[in-house]
């Protein structure tokens, strides 16, 4: 094989300003002749990949290494939150913010019908209401709240007697479902006159020993009222309607033998 032509001779550069060669012109032709006769040495590919390589697997075991560890924390928090040990407890709920409101909840009264028929052509009922847990002033702001409340509810013709005060009138706050202060009261309720005159009815809280009443008017007439129990409770009541312009004699009390407890003639 034939070898290539050597390059051309560098041509004569003029003469510099002393009749010499231009210091200038003579270093590049001295670097471009020793430029043209250097080899450089491979690059050395084999080190720079070891070297990537080695800065990857330092990196891999570097963010391991924090994954581990914020593993490792969040694995503690609960772990020192519920006690530890080899026995994991559950965590203690989450308190739920209660929703409030002003309106209390009174749960339904224990009732019971005393007392009903006809009175000048009008039907009446007594009934016996026990509220567990009445409304705080639900008796005005001085009775306790959330105590028992025992009511008596008379009505005449559809209308309660002393409707006029409110919800609660005729009725009393009492030591439980069983409150021997709220037995032995007797009382005339009508919707006029305080229940002196017009239809009223005679209503009567008595004790356990009483079975039944007898009621005796002016005219000889007599109406027997047996005691009812208001159920869960120890309250008992009767109840007798007394017509218009009529009075009453006497008021008999019986036990359940027929003995009469109790005989009263004030009612005139």
């Amino acid at each position: 094989m034939t070898p290539p032509a050597p390059p051309p001779p560098e041509p004569t550069p003029p003469p510099g300003p002393a009749g010499g060669a231009d210091p200038a012109e003579v270093l590049r032709r001295a670097l471009s002749g020793t430029a043209r006769g250097y080899a450089p040495p491979p690059a050395p590919v084999g080190r720079i990949v070891a070297a990537g390589r080695a800065r990857r697997r330092r990196r891999r075991a570097a963010v391991a290494a924090a994954v581990a560890a914020a593993v490792a924390v969040a694995v503690a928090v609960p772990l020192a939150r519920w006690g530890g040990g080899s026995r994991a407890q559950a965590p203690a709920s989450i308190p739920r913010t209660a929703t409030r409101t002003t309106e209390v909840t009174v749960r339904p009264p224990y009732t019971a019908v005393t007392g009903h028929g006809t009175v000048d052509g009008r039907p009446w009922t007594v009934t016996l209401e026990l509220y567990p847990d009445a409304p705080a002033g639900a008796l005005g702001p001085r009775a306790q709240p959330r105590v028992p409340v025992l009511c008596r509810r008379m009505v005449i013709g559809g209308v309660r007697v002393d409707h006029q005060g409110g919800p609660w009138t005729d009725c009393e706050q009492v030591n439980g479902v069983h409150d021997p202060d709220a037995t032995g009261d007797e009382g005339l309720w009508g919707l006029q006159d305080k229940g002196l005159t017009g239809s009223r009815l005679l209503v009567s809280m008595p004790g356990p020993e009483v079975s039944y009443a007898v009621v005796t008017f002016d005219d000889g007439t007599q109406h027997t009222a047996r005691a009812v129990t208001l159920p869960h409770t120890g309250y008992r009541s009767w109840a007798v309607a007394i017509p218009d312009a009529e009075t009453i004699a006497s008021v008999d009390a019986y036990d359940a033998r027929h003995h009469r407890l109790s005989h009263e003639t004030d009612w005139s």
